[in-house]
């Protein structure tokens, strides 16, 4: 065995040109301007984490202190570290306008198996953050049902708990209450539990069929999901802003710095989505001037109203009694208006239809620019006669959050989540030092300022924030390891054959007077 030749292959990069004259020759259609783009990102970044994920930050959980009032602090901090990254994003994506996001642009920088690596990281955002997103939607469903207790028959509204949990949740839950799991929910052959969030299952399937139909359809419901979502937060922000008691404020940090940095790291689950921008690039009308307005605008609405949210949210409800699971419902709830509250979650479900919309849209995407690019079966790709969509792996990546959804906890799949996202930040960062070093001349329409600080800050504060969220997040901290070993193991199984292969049909197809160059590998 060579392992020049092997090194040599898993080192190989494409050019930006060959990218660009790749994605040139895409199916996908070019329907997408800047403000359908802005809709993406801001249909991604405002969701779980406002509406969910804020109330652990604050509070604390399981395995984290919470940074109460000073969740400002933590989401300036969060905000920083994509600040870093979003300028970078900018960079690339209107230098190389092509689909798959920073796995493609790991591809022109670090080569053949960091790209493949980058790939499997961004399905650990997309796909496994979907799950978390999955599930936050069924109990934002559950609550919204209950406000038509005296319409809808009781068991619709209180439908069984194992047709909205996953079975790990019932078995704690029944440890909890010291219930018999079996009084709680079905058993096959007495042995196996039957639980399954049927509403997370359903949203899922809708949502791939629509996300079949065509890209612009699928913005076009995100743009009004997106509509009712912001008018539910501003209205928070202006009724919430006369109760505001600024005694609820102290202490400001009941957790200490420690608090601090571990709700900087959850926090950063409600930053994660921008980056979905650069997925779309490719069905962008004008990707050069839109996806960089796009990311960095998606960034500063979504900071602006994060911080106004959390200074209502804290200055309501007294620390030690912000709900975690729907907390802006229930700090509503808590100053008596509870018709309100209906009204939140009504805006909850709206948010997080359009994040879960996205990140399957990104997942898609991604897996796209894999399979073309070999690392996955050439069927997966097949581009819909009629609608011109991946409908293939629009239904993979569907089925494969169903899947996942039936037994991953949410808080761990979300810390997941965020692992494989400052991955990607800090990998996006370095590609632009290197293309600044390999390829400086080449026309830029968007420039990080200030490089190559800007970039080296970046990797700081995302590689800073995941090592000390490691120390913490035990749990999270040996699956994402393993997550990684695994996407080895099938690049080393599958990925690397299928490139080797590709190449030697390539080399078989060229004329005589061509096939004399030899083949890295061959």
């Amino acid at each position: 065995m060579n392992y020049k030749n092997i090194l040599a292959n898993a080192l190989s990069k494409k050019s930006p040109d060959e990218l660009i004259a790749t994605s040139k020759k895409s199916e996908l259609k070019k329907t997408l301007n800047v403000f359908d783009l802005i809709v993406i990102g801001i249909g991604a970044v405002v969701g779980t984490g406002i509406f969910t994920i804020i109330g652990t930050a604050i509070q604390g959980g399981p395995e984290s202190v919470g940074a109460g009032p000073a969740i400002i602090i933590s989401m300036i901090l969060a905000v920083i570290a994509c600040v870093f990254s979003a300028l970078c994003y900018s960079e690339i994506s209107a230098m190389i306008p092509v689909a798959g996001s920073v796995y493609t642009y790991t591809y022109a920088t670090m080569g053949e198996f960091m790209a493949w690596m980058v790939g499997w990281i961004l399905m650990l955002e997309y796909a496994i953050g979907n799950i978390t997103v999955a599930s936050a939607w069924t109990g934002y469903f559950t609550q919204f049902l209950k406000g038509f207790k005296h319409v809808l028959p009781d068991f619709i509204v209180n439908f069984p708990m194992w047709l909205r949990n996953d079975y790990r949740y019932m078995f704690a839950y029944c440890d909890k209450w010291g219930l018999d799991p079996h009084s709680q929910m079905p058993f096959i052959f007495d042995k196996i539990p039957v639980a399954i969030n049927l509403p997370a299952i359903a949203i899922v399937l809708v949502l791939t069929m629509l996300l079949i139909k065509g890209v612009k359809e699928s913005t076009r419901v995100a743009s009004i999901m997106v509509g009712v979502n912001m008018f539910m937060i501003l209205s928070f922000i202006i009724v919430g802003a006369f109760y505001v008691k600024p005694e609820n404020w102290t202490p400001f940090m009941p957790g200490g710095f420690e608090g601090v940095f571990m709700g900087a790291f959850l926090i950063f689950f409600a930053y994660i989505g921008f980056d979905a921008i650069s997925t779309t690039a490719e069905e962008t009308e004008n990707p050069q001037r839109d996806l960089p307005i796009a990311i960095l605008g998606t960034l500063v609405i979504c900071t602006i109203l994060y911080v106004c949210v959390a200074l209502v949210l804290t200055g309501t409800v007294p620390l030690g009694h912000i709900d975690i699971q729907a907390p802006i419902a229930h700090a509503m709830r808590a100053i008596g208006k509870d018709w309100f509250a209906g009204l939140i979650s009504i805006g909850a479900l709206c948010a997080l239809t359009s994040v879960l919309l996205i990140y399957q849209l990104g997942t898609t995407r991604i897996l796209y620019a894999m399979s073309r690019d070999r690392f996955l079966p050439k069927s997966l790709r097949l581009i819909h006669k009629k609608f011109r969509t991946p409908h293939v792996l629009t239904w993979i990546s569907g089925i494969v959050v169903i899947v996942c959804a039936l037994f991953m906890d949410l808080n761990i799949s979300a810390e997941l989540c965020n692992y494989g996202t400052f991955t990607s930040f800090i990998i996006i960062c370095i590609a632009v030092l290197i293309l600044r070093k390999t390829d400086p001349d080449r026309e830029r329409p968007f420039k990080v300022p200030f490089s190559p600080l800007f970039p080296i800050l970046g990797i700081i504060t995302c590689g800073g924030l995941m090592i000390y969220s490691m120390n913490s997040l035990t749990t999270s901290s040996i699956y994402f390891p393993l997550w990684m070993l695994m996407g080895l193991a099938i690049y080393v199984g599958y990925g690397y054959k299928q490139k080797r292969l590709e190449e030697k049909i390539k080399l078989q197809r060229q004329p005589r007077t061509q096939q004399k160059v030899k083949v890295t590998g061959q």
